[in-house]
């Protein structure tokens, strides 16, 4: 009994430096965070924060500025995590196919990914600038075009770029988690397929979906999280130019805060995008569950 206690007493000390981390880094400045969402909280009240209850929220949603950040938000989502899987698990397929380079392969095409945000979208804004590489290879190399295309002074050609940029940086993380699934598929599977006379095609939608179900799912939801986060690339980027039109809610967001200072209106805008994404992580969960069962 004592010796039961004394083992509980040691996982409780334990415990409580990582839970002490935890709270004071971690959920206090939610709790906070959300407790500033429902104060007049700006330059001009620093000393004093009236209650307005739901004033933040409502002026969130009538915002059109936030509704054109969502949109774009949502756009990046959309075309960056479909782009980002497909590609991912074809290299990955493709990877796990091999058995000379392997090793090479995955490192090459992990070394994106570990590439610094901030360099690669400064890369990418010399790139497509207007008096950047890529005009200058279409107009004085190949001569496609006489004058310069301004990528990046549009909002679809600013998150063009963005996503492009996105995308490239993610194939290598899926990469890696669809190997590492594809690599516990038990190898009698593809063998009774074989058997019965399967192809390629139908082994991969047989077999090797089923098998990687769950791989897929988790990468689904992270990288939803991930679109929904986007940062750095539009504000190195674009910086929401012109005119706040390729803001994402990240960077619109942090615009409100430290550049206008309205620190209620980002409290309050970072819990609609919260309740979203939950929305979002809780019906992707439901519909592979629902797969799943059929």
């Amino acid at each position: 009994m004592n010796r039961k206690i004394s083992s509980k007493m040691q996982i409780g000390v334990l415990l409580v430096p990582g839970l002490l981390i935890f709270g004071i880094f971690t959920i206090y400045p939610i709790a906070k965070l959300f407790v500033m969402s429902f104060f007049k909280w700006d330059f001009g009240s620093i000393f004093e924060q009236p209650f307005i209850g739901l004033q933040n929220y409502r002026e969130v949603l009538t915002d059109k500025y936030f509704r054109t950040a969502f949109v774009n938000s949502i756009v990046y989502t959309l075309v960056t995590v479909p782009a980002q899987m497909i590609l991912g698990l074809l290299i990955a397929m493709l990877v796990n196919s091999i058995h000379k380079m392997q090793i090479g392969f995955r490192v090459v095409y992990y070394l994106p990914v570990i590439t610094s945000w901030v360099i690669a979208s400064l890369v990418f804004k010399y790139t497509f600038n207007t008096e950047g590489l890529l005009n200058y290879f279409l107009t004085n190399v190949i001569r496609l075009t006489g004058e310069n295309i301004r990528w990046l002074d549009t909002r679809w050609g600013g998150l063009s770029v963005a996503m492009l940029l996105g995308t490239w940086k993610g194939i290598g993380w899926n990469m890696v988690v669809f190997l590492a699934a594809l690599q516990t598929c038990p190898q009698e599977l593809y063998e009774v397929a074989s058997i019965d006379g399967a192809g390629s095609i139908r082994k991969f939608f047989s077999v090797t979906l089923p098998c990687i179900r769950g791989t897929i799912l988790f990468a689904l939801v992270m990288l939803t999280i991930g679109g929904f986060n986007v940062f750095t690339s539009i504000k190195m980027i674009t910086n929401g130019d012109p005119g706040h039109e390729t803001d994402t809610v990240l960077t619109w967001m942090y615009y409100k805060a430290f550049s206008t200072g309205k620190f209620g209106y980002s409290a309050a805008l970072s819990f609609i995008i919260a309740v979203v994404l939950a929305i979002l992580a809780a019906l992707q969960f439901r519909l592979m569950r629902n797969k799943d069962q059929n």
